[in-house]
């Protein structure tokens, strides 16, 4: 692209559109009251990608789960959470004569989304909206504050932090063999392992009974570490990277040949 632009082969907005257009974009769903990260992915930022993370996402909740959803104020984000949170509702007739109305595709009842809309200038936030989208202020503020929390997406952000901070090909421009989406893909791949499953999280520590007493002359051990697997009950105790690199993953249903 450089060398097309230097010769002149390619305008400088040329460039700009295929370079932007090739920009992978990292998508990322967390829990934060276990701090699991449910879903990672690769892709541009379109409503197709979002449709899929929110997928993903529902498929990890039970069937009785109502969640509350927060993001940031991407449009795509509706429809997604629409499709998978809503139902046909038939609207009662108005008048006497005529046709029916026809059906419509409603949100559940008790289903909550609000979106944190930042105000930028000269990449600068200057400004931050709340947006609710279903439901109420008051009811998304009432199931926040039972864990002491605000509409934010602070949790995301510090993710976001930590992810660039353990995957070098998407924390800044560096020579390694990441050459495409699928790559990324690859070391994400590994990051959603080690963050849900290596990884002690501080806020998710618990004390213990009885201190247990370390090597040499350093003080008592008071607390037990705790990952975001464990705090979800996926596992009873902390991995290490070789066990979860060893882990032996089950064949998952292959297709039969015709």
């Amino acid at each position: 692209m450089i060398r097309a632009l230097k010769t002149g082969e390619s305008s400088e907005d040329d460039a700009l559109k295929r370079l932007e257009g090739a920009r992978p974009w990292v998508w990322t769903a967390i829990d934060p009251v276990s701090k699991v990260l449910l879903a990672i992915e690769v892709g541009p930022r379109t409503v197709e990608m979002a449709q899929g993370v929110v997928h993903q996402v529902a498929q990890r909740f039970a069937s009785t789960c109502m969640p509350l959803w927060l993001s940031d104020g991407f449009t795509g984000y509706l429809p997604a959470i629409l499709g998978h949170f809503g139902a046909w509702h038939q609207p009662e007739r108005t008048r006497a004569q005529g046709p029916a109305p026809k059906p419509r595709w409603m949100p559940l009842p008790g289903l909550l989304y609000a979106q944190v809309v930042k105000q930028y200038r000269r990449q600068r936030v200057v400004g931050v909206q709340h947006r609710v989208v279903f439901g109420t202020l008051e009811r998304v503020q009432h199931v926040l504050a039972a864990c002491g929390w605000k509409i934010n997406t602070s949790f995301i952000e510090r993710l976001n932090l930590d992810r660039r901070q353990r995957v070098a090909a998407i924390g800044r421009r560096v020579n390694t063999l990441c050459q495409g989406e699928d790559a990324v893909q690859h070391q994400l791949a590994l990051f959603h392992v080690y963050h849900n499953f290596v990884l002690p999280h501080t806020s998710l520590r618990q004390p213990l009974q009885v201190p247990e007493p370390t090597h040499g002359r350093g003080s008592a051990k008071v607390w037990q570490p705790c990952t975001p697997a464990m705090a979800a009950g996926l596992t009873d105790h902390v991995w290490t990277l070789q066990e979860g690199l060893l882990f032996r993953v089950p064949p998952w249903p292959q297709p039969h040949a015709v």
